[in-house]
C-alpha cells in the first residue's frame, strides 16, 4: 500500500485513526496499540504478500533473542551473551544477504569461474533493509547494555508502526519506544493533528507533483542511456538529482505527518542537503537517520578516538563501503559507496586543515560531485553511467556546429520539454531557498494559513493520483 493513494488516504488512515481514538478515549493503551500493529501488518502486507508470515516470524525471533541478552547481561553470563548476539547478527545479516544478495554472489560467481549457475527466483521484501537495520541496532544496544526488557506490544509496535515501516526514516528504539509508554500517546493534542496534516500534505505534493514527473522523465532516458543526446543527458540526470530527494524527503514528510496523528514525534531525514557546501557537510544533512546509524554501529566499530588519522579515513570509508553495499546489491552501488567516501574524506581533511573555498565555487563542485554520484547510482549498471558521463562531458551532438546552430537546437530542446524544465527549475529554487520541513515545524502553530495551506496542496495532489507510483526507496 503506497501513501499517496485514495486507498489509503480515504479508507484505511481514517479507520486505523479513528479505532485508535476510540480505544484511547476509554483508556485502553494497549488495545490501542494492539490495534496499531495490526493495522501496520495489514498495511504491510498489502504490498509483501505471504512474506508478511516470516516478517512477524522475524520479529519475533528478535525480541526473545534481545530478551535473553538483556538477561544474561544482568546476570553477568558474559559467554552466553556474547554467543546471542552472534547468533542474532548472523541470523539478520543472512536474512539481508539471501533475499538481497544471494543473485549478486551468484553473478560474480560465475563470472569468476566460468560456470552457469542459475539465479534464484526471489523477490525483495518491503522494507527489508531499513527493519533489519532497526532490528540489529536493536540487539547491539541490548548487548551493550542500553536497552532494559521491552514490553512486547512495544517492540511489536517499533518495528511494524506503518508510517516509518517501509522506507524508513530509521528508527532508534530510544527515540519512539519511550513514546509508546507515555500516556501523551492516548491524548486528543490538535496541535499534534493539524501538524501532521500539513506535513502529510506537503509531503504528498512533493512526491506527487515534483518528483514523479521528474523520475519518469529521467527513468525514460536511463532505460536506454545509448538513444539519448547530450541535452537529454543533463536534464535526466539533475533531473533524478532533484527527483530523488523530492521523493525520499516527501516520503519522510508524509512519514512524519503519519505518526504525528497518534502523537509520535519521528526524527526528521533531510536538512536541506544540497544547500551544503562540502560531502561532510551533505551526509549530515542528507538521510541523516541512515548518516546516525552508520556513525553509531559501522563507523564507530572501525573508529578509536585518538588513534590517529589513517584509522579516522579508513573508518570513513569502511562505513561508505556499506553504505554503498546495504544501497543495492551491483558493483555500481560498492563504487558509489566508496566515491562518497573519497569526498567525505577529502571534506575532512580540507575541515581538520582549516581550508576553505569561497562558498559559491566550493557549493557548485559539491552539487556536481552530488549529480555525478547520482548517475552512478541510477544506472543500470557501470559501464551505463560513464556513458551518461560521457555524452555530457563530451558535447558531441554540439561537434562542427556553429554557435548559431548550438543555441538554435538548445532553445528547440528547451522548448519541447519546457514542462519538465520549469520543474527541475521550481524544485531547485524550493531546496535553496525554501524553508525545510524541520524548520516549518519548529516554528508551526495552528492557524488559518496552515491550514488553507494543507487543503491547497493536498487537494492539487488528489487530482493527480490517478496512477500509482511507488517510492523509488521501495526496491532497497
Amino acid at each position: 500500500m503506497i501513501f499517496s493513494t485514495y486507498t489509503f488516504i480515504f479508507v484505511f488512515l481514517p479507520i486505523t485513526f479513528f479505532v485508535f481514538r476510540l480505544l484511547s478515549v476509554f483508556k485502553l493503551q494497549n488495545a490501542a496499540k494492539l490495534w496499531l500493529v495490526m493495522a501496520s501488518i495489514y498495511f504491510y502486507a498489502q504490498g509483501s504478500g505471504n512474506f508478511v508470515l516470516l516478517f512477524i516470524a522475524d520479529i519475533f525471533v528478535n525480541f526473545a533473542l534481545g530478551s535473553l541478552i538483556v538477561k544474561a547481561g544482568r546476570s553477568g553470563a558474559f559467554w552466553s551473551k556474547r554467543l546471542l548476539i552472534t547468533i542474532g547478527l548472523l541470523l539478520n545479516i543472512a536474512f539481508l544477504g539471501y533475499y538481497k544478495y544471494a543473485n549478486f554472489a551468484i553473478e560474480n560467481i560465475n563470472l569468476i569461474s566460468g560456470q552457469g549457475f542459475p539465479l534464484l527466483e526471489i523477490v525483495l521484501p518491503l522494507g527489508i533493509s531499513f527493519y533489519t537495520f532497526q532490528l540489529i541496532a536493536y540487539l547491539v544496544d541490548c548487548y551493550r547494555g542500553h536497552t532494559k526488557e521491552t514490553p512486547i506490544i512495544d517492540f511489536l509496535l517499533f518495528i511494524t508502526f506503518f508510517p516509518q515501516l517501509i522506507v524508513g526514516p530509521i528508527v532508534h528504539h530510544g527515540d519512539v519506544i519511550p513514546q509508546f509508554q507515555d500516556k501523551g500517546m492516548r491524548m486528543f493534542n490538535k496541535t499534534n493533528i493539524m501538524l501532521g496534516m500539513f506535513l502529510f500534505s506537503i509531503g504528498c505534493a512533493k512526491k506527487i507533483m515534483l518528483a514523479d514527473p521528474l523520475t519518469s522523465y529521467a527513468s525514460a532516458f536511463y532505460a536506454n542511456v545509448g538513444a539519448g543526446d547530450t541535452l537529454t543527458a543533463w536534464l535526466a540526470s539533475v533531473g533524478f538529482t532533484i527527483s530523488y530527494y523530492f521523493d525520499l524527503s516527501g516520503y519522510a514528510d508524509m512519514a512524519l505527518g503519519l505518526a504525528l496523528l497518534f502523537n509520535i514525534r519521528l526524527p526528521h531525514n533531510f536538512n536541506s542537503p544540497y544547500k551544503a557546501r562540502n560531502f561532510r557537510e551533505y551526509w549530515q544533512r542528507w538521510h541523516m537517520t541512515l548518516s546516525k546509524f552508520l556513525s553509531d554501529y559501522i563507523f564507530r566499530s572501525f573508529y578509536r578516538k585518538g588513534s590517529g588519522s589513517f584509522n579516522f579515513y579508513f573508518a570513513v570509508m569502511m562505513t561508505f563501503f556499506v553504505s554503498g553495499f546495504w544501497h543495492g546489491a551491483g558493483w555500481q552501488f560498492i563504487i558509489w559507496g566508496l566515491i562518497n567516501g573519497v569526498f567525505v574524506c577529502a571534506s575532512h581533511f580540507m575541515y581538520r586543515n582549516k581550508l576553505k573555498l569561497p562558498f559559491l565555487l566550493a557549493w557548485t563542485m559539491t552539487f556536481a560531485g552530488v549529480v555525478a554520484t547520482r548517475i552512478l547510482f541510477v544506472s543500470q549498471s557501470s559501464s551505463d553511467a560513464w556513458e551518461v558521463m560521457k555524452k555530457m562531458v563530451s558535447l558531441q551532438d554540439f561537434a562542427g556546429m556553429t554557435t548559431t546552430e548550438a543555441m538554435d537546437k538548445i532553445v528547440t530542446f528547451a522548448a519541447f520539454n519546457a514542462y519538465t524544465i520549469l520543474l527541475l527549475l521550481i524544485g531547485l529554487a524550493i531546496t535553496l531557498f525554501a524553508r525545510n520541513s524541520s524548520q516549518l515545524t519548529e516554528d508551526f502553530k495552528p492557524s488559518i494559513k496552515h491550514a488553507v495551506a494543507a487543503a491547497f496542496l493536498l487537494g492539487i495532489s488528489l487530482t493527480q493520483m490517478t496512477s500509482v507510483s511507488k517510492f523509488l526507496y521501495f526496491q532497497f
